[in-house]
């Protein structure tokens, strides 16, 4: 059985599907490989030549064969067709050439549905502000060319009026749905792993470098937003991975030591302790990077022995924490002796000039020896850049020695180097150091680019006491912030260097908006449900509940949208006042129109009855059918007009 042809689509909604293709597939190009954005631009091109030349569509064949080749090309790209990257492509692909054979309204439904689900995937990539208004003017877009698809030729303003028009009666049902329906925790799709392959951040090993090129984006890591006044710059260390395993080049955390379970780590907070709330940014690792070193953690995590915050799961979507911290305190004074003894090892046979430089300070209290390393530092020319030359095998030698240019992370680690070879236990630790205060919403922000690293030593009495060589050499860096410690030509992001006040405004107001978006629109989780349910009156809802209130609002919303779209009068256009009147007029003359009866049959009657209305009654229901079932313009609604006008005067009724 042949299958029946669907209804033909106007030459004239083409342009409108093709731009539709466009706007939901140009974001991509960001994402795709090369020759895909290109090949995916030549098809939309490819079928916008052939309409305007009005050629014929390929062959199915051919299309199969580019289909085809597509999906190899994607497999080879990606090593296979699965995940969220080579989905995408796929989606992107079949919304280019679908076109190709697009020549009736069921492959426009295609195109348009297609349309509505491909603007779901640029989510994966971006939640931003602008993503959200570009996915809205699409979305609007497509509700367009669904209208001029089965509306016929309009004028653009009637048409985008109507899209604005139906996307207004939805939005009451999405923002019930939106702040009702359950929330799940995590992201709103279970995405496979590759969906975090982007996230940036703190690795879980430290080698020279990595640090630095971390300090050279200014993405926002995390925000805190404190209960009373913020602590001063130079104190606001965020603490993130500790590393004490060492090969001679990269800096790992270490196995926890064998033998019994070590108990939580023993913390005694003097003096102010800080209450704060901070919105860290997924980076697809566990630490919370709260200030040093907390005192109260948030729900589902713990405490590690190196005093890092551990989440139960790798942070993968945006989180809302609070901790109270100490910045006075001393930790861990009683620490294993087997935590001390591999907080002292050191690779053998590598750079012994500085294993000679330490051996040199081994008969002085631990203290003073760390204090004759950071004399050093301050002292001998050294110089803190972001551009260090390359270090060989002897690395702690050759920077102390020799280069003595190095960032953050060559000096923590030369000085943890040194201390534990002069016999003080010693380690690092990575995370962020200061942050800046948006005046707009108080939030502290912390990017990217204050990514610090420090160095820990245990000293009896005391426990693990931070130090942080960085401070020696360039004091700037922690009392003012990264950009007042390097120098001009220094590869620091351009958010960092914003000198101009009304540039720095600007962006101060734009980031506590994206804050604002992040914390109520992409951060709506579970527990913001329950604080919104609470000021609702239904802080204990169950699923009957819910689904009773969500059946309630949502009928209450269709029935004023009902009201709204449904006018008690129709409005009535010209041509059918203008025949109205005619027959109002022949009714006060004897010949009423009865309701059934159309416009022919009645001047027909009135032919029968009153020859002498005849010729003017015929003309005018011709003009009316005409113009109610014809294509006539202006001219034919003249000449209805004056049929009223050339009827003769009423007959008047004799005494």
């Amino acid at each position: 059985m042949r299958r029946r042809p669907g209804v033909a689509l106007e030459l004239g909604a083409v342009p409108w599907l093709l731009a539709a293709a466009l706007a939901t597939t140009v974001p991509h190009a960001e994402h795709l490989p090369p020759w895909l954005s290109a090949l995916v631009g030549s098809a939309l091109l490819w079928r916008a030549w052939l309409w305007y030349r009005r050629r014929p569509l390929p062959a199915r064949w051919a299309l199969a064969l580019l289909v085809g080749g597509c999906v190899a090309g994607i497999a080879w790209q990606f090593h296979t067709l699965l995940g969220k990257d080579p989905g995408v492509a796929l989606l992107v692909v079949f919304m280019a050439l679908k076109p190709l054979e697009m020549d009736n309204r069921r492959d426009a439904m295609v195109v348009i549905l297609l349309g509505y689900f491909l603007l779901l995937t640029h989510y994966f990539y971006s939640q931003s502000i602008p993503a959200g208004l570009w996915l809205l003017s699409t979305i609007t877009l497509l509700t367009a060319t669904l209208i001029r698809v089965h509306g016929g030729a309009q004028p653009v303003a009637a048409i985008a009026r109507l899209a604005c028009l139906l996307l207004v009666q939805a939005l009451p049902f999405m923002l019930i749905l939106y702040l009702l329906f359950p929330r799940v925790s995590g992201p709103l799709w279970g995405l496979p792993q590759d969906a975090y392959s982007a996230l940036s951040g703190l690795s879980e090993q430290m080698s020279p470098g990595s640090i630095s090129s971390l300090t050279q984006s200014g993405a926002i890591a995390f925000r805190s937003q404190f209960a009373g006044e913020v602590p001063e710059k130079a104190d606001l260390y965020w603490r993130g991975p500790v590393f004490d395993d060492y090969d001679g080049l990269t800096w790992r955390a270490r196995p926890p030591a064998g033998g019994p379970a070590r108990a939580d780590p023993l913390i005694e907070a003097r003096g102010q302790v800080h209450a704060y709330t901070s919105i860290l940014e997924a980076h697809n690792q566990r630490w919370l990077l709260a200030l040093d070193v907390p005192t109260r953690l948030p729900p589902d995590s713990r405490l590690a022995p190196t005093l890092e915050v551990l989440a139960r799961e790798p942070l993968r979507v945006r989180s809302r924490v609070s901790f109270v911290s100490a910045l006075d305190y001393r930790a861990s004074v009683a620490e294993a002796a087997a935590v001390l003894q591999q907080s002292l090892a050191l690779p053998a046979q590598f750079n012994p000039r500085t294993r000679a430089l330490a051996a040199e300070w081994q008969s002085l209290p631990p203290r003073e020896i760390a204090e004759a390393a950071l004399t050093k530092f301050r002292h001998e020319p050294f110089y803190y850049t972001l551009q260090p030359p390359l270090l060989g095998p002897d690395a702690m030698d050759e920077f102390l020695f020799t280069t003595r240019r190095g960032f953050c992370e060559h000096y923590a680690s030369a000085f943890v180097f040194l201390m534990r070879a002069a016999g003080v236990p010693a380690r690092v630790v990575a995370g962020y150091q200061g942050g800046e205060v948006n005046p707009v919403d108080g939030y502290l922000t912390v990017r990217q680019s204050d990514a610090h690293a420090w160095a820990e030593i245990w000293l009896a009495g005391q426990g693990w006491v931070r130090v942080d060589p960085t401070a020696a050499v360039a004091p700037a860096r922690i009392e003012q912030g990264i950009a007042a410690a390097l120098p001009e030509g220094e590869p620091l992001p351009v958010v960092v260097r914003i000198d101009a006040d009304w540039l720095r405004q600007l962006r101060n107001r734009w980031e506590a908006a994206n804050n604002s978006w992040n914390q109520w629109v992409l951060g709506y989780n579970p527990q913001r449900q329950r604080e919104v349910l609470s000021r609702l009156g239904l802080a204990d809802a169950d699923w009957q509940k819910m689904t009773a209130t969500l059946a309630v609002l949502c009928g209450t919303a269709l029935l004023i949208v009902t009201l709204w779209t449904l006018p008690a009068r129709r409005a009535v256009d010209p041509v059918q006042r203008a025949w109205q009147r005619y027959c109002k007029e022949l009714a006060r003359r004897g010949m009423a129109r009865a309701e059934w009866e159309g416009p022919l049959a009645f001047a027909q009657r009135v032919a029968r009855e009153r020859p002498d209305l005849a010729q003017l009654t015929s003309e005018a229901a011709a003009c009316y059918a005409e113009l109610r079932y014809g294509c006539q313009g202006d001219a034919r609604l003249g000449q209805l007009q004056q049929c009223l006008h050339r009827l003769p005067p009423q007959r008047r009724r004799k005494a």
